[in-house]
Formats: structure tokens, sequence, C-alpha cells
């Protein structure tokens, strides 16, 4: 591997006019494709195979009118204090409203509040329901207008009156909070390699491969439905892991340029050893996203797919483009005012940096430092205990907007219930779905927490009928969970006709469930393909077993961190968190692939600078102290420039980017400066030579990919490939 990379490496610096230029008419033929091929994004999504997805079908094949797929508004009119609706201005405030919104664009129905008993017993607030004809995300813009019209109008009468459900516009994922990240990580960079030329190549490739990933699946989206947050995730990775792979490939060079090596030799070096780190940390991220696969649901494929292509174009740029750019940069990379000022590495022991007394106290007292850090990321991983999973809401929509004020308003008026109805469907013989749907809501009825149970609705042929149910309970607690699962239950009670549950509540019910169910076996595919890998490149055992259980402790912390903040609300206000609710249902799955691959990132570029210690004659202890001095720098760079990219995205507008947004950059924290910089080092002090330990057979049967350089410089230095005889010192 290190041989056929140091190649690839002094060939792309060679021939760097045409490799960059290659790269730029990719970048120019990606744009093109997206400026050509771009559709826009989908908010909604199916998941196969769940109940709720069944019915939902079953609905639009039989009760197309019904409109069971289409959007929903529910326009909530509150009368002034000590008034009612009943009032005959406000009366006609509310007909002129409902009456407007029958005309809008995309609207399929409008219940009347009088006509439909959808005012409370008081009299003080009552709700309008819109059906669209269009799913929530296929709302056109002037419909969106044209409902804001409404809702203003009403409130000239002197109504209050606010809008929730999914064909309201929602809050904009935009915006360019990724530039903090940005700005962060150049300033992190300049600081790290004392070069502006340095700095800005990292940031140049990265940009380039961001562009043209993300290019390319706005191209897909002309041939697939793509979730409105594919092309998030896939930024915010993508940005992140190809700042961090740049980063590593360009600090090589400097120390191979330190060392007196020529620069197209120093390319070679470089791109043959800490390339081949990139190349196998890429290859665990991008496992880690593709094994999204493995959970069936669609929408989450495509995210870990996109992200996943986005990180390979990120390891291929480095790889391959950034030698060229060396090339062009000349000798101005390494910062020096003079040019051929050469300064070996080893002499930067005379002066300890902080990594190297960092690392050097670790040694001191190795067992205790493991212990503290372990201790430490287990009290932060106790809320994780009660974490709750559900789909985001109206409920957890900031009080500022009109969908957060809408669902108070009904749960002042009707009950938490009504902002999370069910809708039952009874499907019968032809003819007799009338008289099965009345059985069927007399059983439910009986049912606790139930609420209310609509009069059913039947279908011209009388083979289908729609029951909505309300219960007493807002759609995100225990008790509407478990109100679901005794109405289906029911199923098979009533002779002659089957229920099924669905709506948004059910729908989100059943995805969280299969989530949980696919938790798991996509646990086991990630740490398996992985453990493999790791076993490949580390030629050992204990380092690969280390390196998932670490991981495993940083993604309970990063858990125990989500839930504190997003769920039960500590520091919410600090974090722009205006409301708290369940997990969403699909952040844990995500954040597991994406903390895998990021945790044996570091794990990969730490860790095989030891082992390249090692194996060129340093004992073990030596080889972990001087492969941390060597790596630590350029990790904790790494580090803090993913934690500032990831950490941007908590200004987002958007409930799911903030979270997911905090999750990766406090996981990022945890793993990189806790785990690798602490925990990793102290774990492989005390497990000395038997770090890498590795059987026999399983020796000979595992390739030699020489992922540290050690065939590489046994054919380019004329030096034996295991040198024992004068090992590296390091005093401590």
């Amino acid at each position: 591997m290190a041989t056929l990379l140091y190649r690839i490496g002094r060939l792309a610096f060679r021939r760097r006019r045409w490799i960059a230029a290659a790269w730029l008419a990719v970048l120019a033929a990606t744009l093109f494709g997206a400026s050509a091929l771009e559709e826009p994004t989908k908010d909604s999504f199916t998941i196969p195979g769940t109940q709720s997805q069944q019915a939902m079908d079953l609905l639009a094949e039989r009760f197309p009118e019904a409109s069971a797929g289409g959007a929903t508004a529910r326009v909530v009119f509150a009368a002034p204090d000590g008034e009612t609706l009943r009032d005959p201005a406000y009366r006609r405030a509310i007909d002129t409203a409902v009456a407007e919104l029958k005309q809008s664009p995309q609207v399929a129905a409008v219940a009347d509040p009088f006509s439909a008993d959808a005012v409370n017993e008081d009299g003080t607030i009552g709700f309008a329901e819109a059906t669209y004809e269009v799913p929530g995300d296929e709302v056109s813009d002037g419909a969106h207008d044209a409902l804001t019209s409404v809702l203003e109008r009403a409130r000239a009468g002197g109504l209050r009156v606010e809008a929730g459900g999914d064909a309201v516009a929602g809050e904009d994922e935009g915006g360019f909070t990724e530039i903090i990240g940005v700005v962060v990580a150049a300033v992190v960079l300049a600081i790290t390699f004392g070069s502006l030329i340095a700095a800005g190549l990292p940031l140049l490739t990265a940009i380039l491969g961001i562009a043209i990933g993300i290019g390319v699946i706005t191209a897909a989206s002309g041939f697939v439905d793509l979730s409105s947050e594919t092309p998030t995730l896939a930024l915010m990775l993508g940005l992140a892991v190809a700042i961090d792979y740049a980063l590593f490939i360009v600090s090589r060079y400097r120390h191979e340029l330190s060392a007196g090596r020529e620069r197209e030799d120093a390319v070679g070096r470089a791109v043959g050893t800490a390339g081949s780190a990139v190349v196998f940390a890429g290859l665990t991220v991008i496992i880690a996203l593709a094994a999204l696969a493995v959970v069936g649901i669609p929408f989450l494929t495509q995210m870990g797919l996109a992200a996943a292509f986005t990180v390979a174009v990120s390891v291929v740029i480095a790889l391959t483009l950034l030698p060229a750019l060396l090339g062009f940069a000349g000798r101005r990379i390494r910062g020096d005012r003079k040019s051929g000022q050469h300064t070996h590495f080893s002499q930067t022991y005379s002066r300890p940096t902080l990594g190297a007394r960092w690392v050097r106290m670790i040694a001191r007292r190795p067992l205790a430092v493991l212990l503290l850090a372990v201790i430490g990321l287990g009290v932060v991983a106790l809320p994780t205990l009660d974490m709750r999973l559900g789909l985001g809401d109206d409920s957890t929509a900031s009080e500022e907007t009109t969908q957060g004020k809408a669902y108070d308003l009904l749960s002042e008026g009707f009950g938490p219930g009504f902002n999370g109805p069910l809708i039952v469907v009874v499907d019968a013989r032809s003819g007799t779905a009338s008289q099965a749907a009345e059985q069927v809501a007399t059983r439910i009825h009986d049912i606790d927490d139930v609420g209310a149970v609509a009069d059913p609705a039947v279908n011209e042929a009388g083979d289908t009928a729609i029951l909505t149910v309300i219960p007493d309970s807002g759609p995100s607690t225990d008790a509407t969970k478990n109100l679901v699962r005794a109405i289906r239950q029911q199923d098979g009670l009533v002779p002659g006709a089957t229920i099924a549950v669905t709506g948004l509540t059910a729908l989100n019910i059943d995805i969280s469930t299969k989530l949980g169910d696919a938790l798991i076996p996509y646990l086991a595919v990630v740490v398996g393909l992985a453990f493999i890998l790791l076993t490949l490149v580390f030629r050992s055992v204990l380092v690969p077993l280390k390196a998932t259980a670490g991981f495993l402790l940083s993604v309970a912390a990063t858990f125990g961190a989500v839930v504190a903040v997003f769920q039960k609300g500590w520091f919410a206000g600090a974090l722009g968190v205006d409301q708290v609710g369940p997990i969403t249902s699909f952040l844990p799955i995500i954040l597991i692939g994406i903390v895998f691959g990021l945790a044996m990132d570091y794990q990969v570029f730490l860790v095989t600078r030891m082992r390249e210690e090692y194996v060129h004659g340093a004992p073990a202890r030596s080889a972990v102290i001087g492969g941390f001095e060597h790596g630590a720098r350029v990790v904790t760079a790494a580090a803090i420039i993913m934690i500032s990219v990831f950490s941007g995205f908590v200004l987002a507008p958007a409930a799911f980017i903030k979270s997911i947004g905090f999750a990766l950059g406090t996981a990022v924290l945890f793993d990189a400066l806790i785990v690798r910089m602490t925990i990793v080092p102290a774990a492989m002090i005390l497990l000395g030579k038997s770090a890498w330990w590795l059987p026999r057979w399983l020796d000979r049967l595992l390739p030699d990919v020489d992922v540290e350089g050690e065939k590489l410089r046994s054919r380019l230095d004329g030096a034996p490939q295991r040198v024992r005889s004068a090992p590296v010192r390091v005093p401590i």
C-alpha cells in the first residue's frame, strides 16, 4: 500500500498541471450536471414494511378523496380574553378565513370549526383543519403564501390565529453556519503550520471536494427523491474529514522537507505514509456510512451513501490533487524565511511540546489516568438511560413560531391528544365497512387513554372506513404508544374486517420501533467490518478491541450529553434550544455510524504513527510516547477543526440539524481529546508489547498492507525492515 501510494504521490507531483486540469474539468462537469438535473429535495419519506405505511398505501388506493397522505394545516383561532368565538364579529372572521382557505391552491378540503364540533366547551379556542392534495414537501410556495395571507387577515379581525401541521412552511435549514467552522479551521491551520500557504491547501481541497460531492448529490436528485437532510449531512461530514485528511498529509510533507528530502521524494513519502492512514481511515468512515443500508429505511440509505461518496471524493483528492498542489506551492509551504534551512524533526525533543509533556505525564501514572478518564465519560453517559426516541413534531417547534404557538393553543383548549390524532383504517368486505367501523369504534371507546372517536368516514365502494381517534395524551408520550399498540391488538376481533393504525403519530412510532430493532444488527455490521480492517492495518488483536471499546464509551457519553440538552433541557437556553422533547429517532443510528468512522480516523492516524515507531525498532513504551509526540499536535488540530465545523451547525434553525451538529461536535470532543489522546496512550503503555500481539496463524493469513511504510523505508533508504538494534529512546 505505502509503495503504491508513494508512486501515486510522485506521479501527481510531476504531472501536477494535468492533475489540476483534470480535477477542474470534473468540477465543471459536476456543476453543469447539478444545474441541469437539480430537483427539489423531500421532507417526507416512506418506511416500507410498517403497518402505518401499508395503511397509508391502502387509503391512497381505495380512498383517495380522504387525502390520507396529503399535508394538513390546523388553523387555530383563539378569542381575546373574556370573549368567545361565537361572537358574531369573530364568527364572521372565521367563516371568511375558512372560505378563503378552501379556495387556496392545492387544498382538498377544509373542516369548519363550528360544523365539525372543533370548538372547545368554553368557546374560546377552535380550529379548522385543511387537508391538501399533496404531501408536505410538495406544498407550493403559492400555497404557503396563501395560508399566510389567510392568517394575517383573520388576525386583523381581532382574533389570535396560528397554524400547525406539515403544510405550514417550516424553518429554513439553510444559511451559512458552516462558514463559522471554515473560519475557525483556517485559524487553527494557520497556527498549526505557521504558513498561510500550508493552511490554505487543506481548505482549498476541502472546498473542491465538497463542491464535487454536493454537485453529484444534487444531480442525483433528478433521478431519485432525496431527503432535505441528505446534502446537509454530506456537507457537514465531507467538510470536516476533507480538511483533516489534507492536514495529515501536509503535516507529514513538511516533516519530510525538514528532514532534508527533495520535494518530489518528500511528497511521495508523505502520501505513502500519511496517505496510507488516510485511505484506511476513509474506508472506516465509508463502511460505517454505507452500512446504514442494512437498516432498510430508504432515506437513511440515501443519507449514508451520499455522505460516504463525499468522503470517498475527499480521499481521492487528498491522494492526487493535494500532491499536485504541493508541487505548485514549492518550499514556501514550510513557512521558513530561509527555505534552505532544514531542522530534523528529532531535534524538537530538546524543546518538549505540550503533547510531549502530556504523554509523559500519562506514562508516569497510566492506570490512574485511564480510570479517571473512563469514570468521567461514564458519568457523562448516565442520562442515556433515560433516552426517549421520537420524530420531530410541532411540540418541539420554537415558541416563537406559529407551529409552536398553535400546538400550545390546541393543548390548552382540547388537551394534548388533539395534536396527535390517530387514523384507524377499517378494511372490510364491500358494503360492510360502515357497520364494521361502528363495531371497531365501540371497542376503541373502551380502551384507556382514548379521548374521543369521530364518526367513521366510508369510501364509495363501502369496503374501507376511517376512524379518527383522539388520545388523552400527547403524541410523543408512552401512553400514546401504548394506545396505538392496544388498538392494533383489536385487529381480527371484528368478523370480516381488519384494522390498521396510521397517521403521523403512528408513523413516528413505527419508525422508532424499526430503528430500535435495527440498531444492534447495524452496530454488529459496522464494528465487525471495521474490526477486520483495523486488524489488517495494525496487525494486532488488542488494538482493534481497545479502539472499539473506546468508541462505545465515547458514543455513550455523547448520547448522555444529547439527552441532557435536547431532552432534559440542561443548558438548552445557552445553545439556543427553544423546546425539548424526545431525541429524533434516527439520530442515534446516524450518530453511531458517523462517530465510529470519525473515531477510527483518529485511531488510525495516532496509532499508525506509534506502530511506525515500533516496527522501525523502538521499544513498545518508547514507540507509544514517540508516536504520540509526532501525532498529538496534528490530531489535536484536526479535532478542533472538526468540532468547529460541527458546532457551527448548532446555530442552524432546524431542530434536527442543530441536534446532529451538537452531537457530532460533542462526540469528537470526547473521542479525540479524551479517548484517543488520553485513554489510548494510557492503555497502550499498560499493554506494552502485548498490544501488538497477533497469532502466528492469523499473521500468515493476513496480507501485509504496509500502512506504516516499513517496506517503503527499506526500499528507499536501504534500511532493514525491522530494526531493533538502535531503538528510539525518549526521556521520560
